[in-house]
């Protein structure tokens, strides 16, 4: 993760935007505080392997079982929830 002023991303801002392209996140700071985050735009569909990858290596998995129910798309049961939802939700 890199960190730079604001001062300095508007003066980098095409060599970060570069950086961000390819994946990198900047902290951009402002008085030496974080102010925000430069982060790439996410994909609206499909799944990333990166941070698929990336989530396994964080909490030392070596694979990611994956489990759908054959009902998953059935409605659920009128007693599913534990109280009634209000009529505005």
């Amino acid at each position: 993760m890199i960190t730079v002023s604001i001062k300095d991303a508007k003066n980098r801002l095409t060599e970060l935007a570069r950086l961000v392209e390819k994946g990198e996140t900047i902290v951009v700071t402002r008085n030496g505080r974080p102010a925000f985050d430069l982060v790439p735009h996410r994909r609206k569909t499909g799944l990333r392997l990166e941070a698929v990858d990336e989530f396994k290596k964080r909490h030392g998995l070596k694979s990611l079982v994956t489990f759908v129910a054959e009902d998953f798309d059935a409605p659920l049961p009128e007693d599913f929830l534990i109280r009634q939802l209000p009529d505005d939700a």
